[in-house]
């Protein structure tokens, strides 16, 4: 049984800048429980867009994960991105395993201790642009770097892998015509890479993170074969992929508000709640991620979902409810709570947080200070916004100081 709801045609490919999309303010202000179609997959998918009903979604067990494995949901890109045995679509208790498995071998104490190798690593980043001179490509010197860098690290990847293992992780965002034998192509090189290399591992294991997952113990249970290859590559993509644009749009959030950015030099103890309030405000996705199915009758909003529909939240607009922030689509630094959902929310929260927030602090901190006359190099309408992925960001971005 479905219902009679109208359709939304969704195609949410909207690439001016960093600019909110305005199909999304839409639906949250118009149709906050809304029926729509996506670019791809079969069908339809209901999108919530408010803040609380984003998380009755994220935490409520009757929306499911691992119940659409196996369904052509609903999606943006031409392919799936996610892989049946990964940890994101998972339910409980299979995935409160994989989850206490996993933070055994990545805790925010393991995070903290990197910080120090993280700064030396941003200060020679810097210190190459600064040899360079002005105008600089930031994206180039240091947002397509860092993250990459401190995830290989953290897993031990050799070197001459990483750029390759790289472009795969980009090839699976693409979302433009075409894009799908090579995103498929790309999971299928990720996954042969990792399943060889954590076998390898586990049977000699080192110091890495791999390594810790790989002897990781709940009781007598281990991560088997499959579940860890898995994991490594959710870990690599997941680790490095949003960090990366997140610093180029950051940068230019702040080059262009400049009465925040004036407020941040002068307060420079602002910066990890700065951070979160840019997180926040920035749109740094397309659309939406992964559906979830019903998987029973419920009501969500007081719309009447049926058991076996997909579901699909939003939580850019959830970060601009104004049921929840007050003057949602201004960037205010001292503003406080309600916890953002940049990360996501309840049981699939992003695993790696604590480390993209780390980064964040050490690089964006560095820079300013670095840099006190730090501007943009062009004008924002001259750069060159990437429009073939799943994110949003610039693909150079040329400051001068």
């Amino acid at each position: 049984m479905t219902t009679s709801a109208p359709v939304w045609d969704c195609p949410f490919h909207h690439t001016d800048g960093l600019e909110f999309d305005p199909l999304l303010k839409r639906l949250l202000t118009e149709a906050p429980v809304a029926r729509i179609r996506l670019p791809h997959g079969e069908g339809e998918a209901w999108l919530a867009t408010r803040y609380e009903d984003v998380k009755v979604v994220t935490t409520d067990r009757r929306f499911s994960r691992a119940a659409g494995i196996g369904r052509d949901l609903p999606r943006m890109t031409p392919a799936p991105i996610a892989q049946a045995e990964a940890i994101n679509l998972m339910d409980p208790p299979a995935h409160n395993r994989l989850r206490r498995l996993v933070a055994q071998g990545f805790t925010n104490r393991q995070v903290e201790r990197m910080r120090a190798r993280t700064q030396d690593i941003v200060n020679g980043y810097l210190d190459e642009m600064a040899e360079h001179g002005a105008p600089a490509d930031l994206a180039h010197f240091l947002s397509n770097r860092l993250p990459l860098h401190t995830i290989c690290e953290l897993l031990e990847i050799p070197e001459e892998d990483r750029t390759r293992l790289r472009a795969r992780a980009v090839a699976m965002m693409r979302m433009g015509p075409g894009s799908r034998e090579g995103q498929e192509e790309a999971k299928a090189g990720l996954r042969a890479y990792f399943t060889e290399l954590t076998a390898a591992r586990r049977a000699a294991p080192g110091e890495d993170l791999i390594s810790a997952l790989a002897t990781a113990r709940d009781g007598e249970d281990l991560l088997d074969a499959d579940e860890l290859a898995v994991m490594a590559m959710v870990l690599l993509v997941t680790g490095h992929d949003t960090s990366t644009y997140q610093l180029s749009n950051i940068t230019y959030t702040l080059l262009t508000h400049p009465e925040q950015l004036a407020e941040l030099r002068a307060r420079p103890e602002l910066l990890p709640q700065a951070l979160e309030e840019l997180l926040r405000f920035i749109p740094f996705r397309q659309g939406v991620g992964i559906a979830r199915v019903a998987t029973e009758d419920v009501e969500l909003g007081g719309v009447p979902i049926r058991a076996g529909e997909a579901v699909h939240v939003s939580y850019l607009t959830a970060n601009r409810d104004p049921a929840m922030y007050e003057r949602p689509d201004e960037l205010d630094l001292d503003r406080g709570a309600p916890t953002h959902m940049a990360f996501g929310y309840g049981q699939h929260h992003c695993l790696g947080s604590h480390l993209a927030r780390m980064e964040l602090q050490v690089a964006v901190g560095t820079l300013l200070r670095r840099f006190p006359g730090l501007r943009l190099a062009v004008e924002p309408s001259e750069l060159d916004w990437d429009s073939g992925s799943i994110w949003r960001f610039p693909r150079t971005l040329p400051v001068a100081w």
